[in-house]
C-alpha cells in the first residue's frame, strides 16, 4: 500500500471535504481518502502506486486545486 500526500486549496467547510472524498475515492484502487479543509491536505491510500495526474482531475472536478507535497 502507498499514502500520497497533497495540499488542496479553496476548501473552507465540510462539504468541500466530502466533495473531495467522493471524487478522490472513485479512482481505481484508491483504499482510503482523508481530507481536511482546516490544514487543506489529502492523504489517499491505495493498493499500488497513485498516478498524481487521477488525483489532481478529480479534486479539480470536486472544484478545487490540488499539488503534491
Amino acid at each position: 500500500m502507498t499514502v500520497s500526500e497533497y495540499l488542496v486549496t479553496g476548501m473552507t467547510c465540510g462539504h468541500c471535504e466530502v466533495s473531495v472524498r467522493e471524487e478522490v475515492g472513485e479512482i481505481e484502487g484508491v483504499t482510503d481518502v482523508q481530507v481536511s479543509h482546516e490544514t487543506g491536505k489529502l492523504a489517499v491510500a491505495a493498493e499500488g502506486e497513485i498516478d498524481d495526474n487521477r488525483v489532481f482531475d478529480a479534486v479539480q472536478e470536486a472544484g478545487y486545486s490540488a499539488e503534491r507535497v
